[in-house]
């Protein structure tokens, strides 16, 4: 235990003058070392191409995103409307699924990341899919992540029966935010109710928390974090609002790399022994740089797709880069 309440004590990290920050950051990257050690993973799964001087990915079919809904999504959250499943690979139908699957194993891939559009109500459409999801986990050997929206017990005790690696789940902390962008009411007691489901059916879970969901606006994060240290996740990923073309939020400023940063010493205080991640999904040019380097010296266990300015800060700061081409929520297998 670190003695850092989130609720209490998180405000006064948001709010900490620069010179507090720099103590702040300090003292969780002192304890990022002391809890964690040295290693820095960096991921780079293969649904983007990516290459930096430090590293080039190894094959484009080692671990590719599948949306099970194709680019249909029903719930059209006001920062996406659906656009982040056109960059997936389509497979609508058990049958698609598992050749899709079947192909990634024959190219000698690691794994898949399996996601979809939501439901109304915010569920991705899963239940159909257990057993070719258990399929590709147990037959063709893939590594599986599952992308499962809100779930419901069911769904969850079938995902742990398929044997997937991990779940991911966003977390929203701020039920006005889940009403305006979501278009879900009382999300963040639906959201803590399915990381209990998938948590007792024995599922791996990786809770993500979009920074800026509210427009740009840093509004129900640290309820959010709270939310997720009253369970027991394998792994946390704050990734960070991406203005989109064609969405209402494509004229927003995200929030800056600083803030970015205090809500990540904010969970890393928070959830000491829990490995933290910055994930895929931020802004690109200075901004990643920018928040790539905070990211390091906040305490993260890795970052997805870093900036070789995030792997050059990272050596100087005495820790050891190595690299994945794997989604980051497995972190928590790499780390054992």
């Amino acid at each position: 235990m670190t003695g850092f309440n989130i609720l209490e004590q998180g405000p006064l990290v948001l709010g900490a003058s620069p010179t507090d920050f720099q103590r702040w950051m300090e003292r969780a990257f002192s304890l990022r070392t002391s809890r964690h050690g040295h290693r820095l993973l960096c991921f780079s799964p293969t649904g983007y191409p990516y290459q930096i001087l430090s590293h080039q990915q190894k094959s484009r079919h080692n671990f590719v995103s599948l949306s099970i809904t194709g680019t249909s999504c029903a719930l059209q959250c006001d920062h996406c409307r659906g656009r982040l499943l056109g960059a997936m690979i389509p497979a609508p139908t058990p049958k698609e699924l598992l050749e899709a699957c079947r192909q990634v194993a024959e190219a000698g891939g690691e794994g898949v990341l399996i996601s979809g559009g939501a439901d109304i109500a915010g569920h991705v459409p899963l239940a159909r899919f257990i057993d070719t999801i258990s399929a590709a986990r147990h037959e063709l050997g893939l590594r599986v992540v599952v992308h499962t929206g809100l779930v419901t017990r069911q769904t969850a005790e079938g995902l742990a029966r398929a044997g997937v690696d991990a779940a991911m789940l966003d977390v929203i902390g701020s039920s006005s935010v889940s009403r305006s962008v979501y278009h879900l009411d009382d999300g963040p007691r639906l959201m803590r109710e399915s990381l209990l489901y998938l948590q007792r059916a024995g599922v791996p879970v990786v809770p993500h928390v979009l920074v800026g969901l509210d427009y740009g606006r840093l509004n129900g994060e640290l309820q959010a974090l709270h939310i997720i240290s009253e369970t027991h996740p394998a792994a946390v990923v704050l990734i960070v609002l991406s203005p989109l073309r064609h969405t209402p939020m494509a004229h927003v400023n995200p929030p800056s790399p600083e803030d970015i940063a205090r809500l990540m010493v904010i969970a890393r205080l928070g959830l000491a022994d829990v490995p933290l991640l910055l994930g895929c999904a931020r802004p690109l040019g200075q901004h990643k740089v920018e928040t790539d380097k905070f990211a390091v010296r906040a305490g993260v266990n890795g970052i997805a797709y870093v900036s070789q300015e995030g792997v050059d800060t990272a050596v100087a700061m005495g820790l050891v880069p190595e690299f994945f081409d794997v989604c980051c929520s497995l972190a928590y297998q790499l780390l054992d």
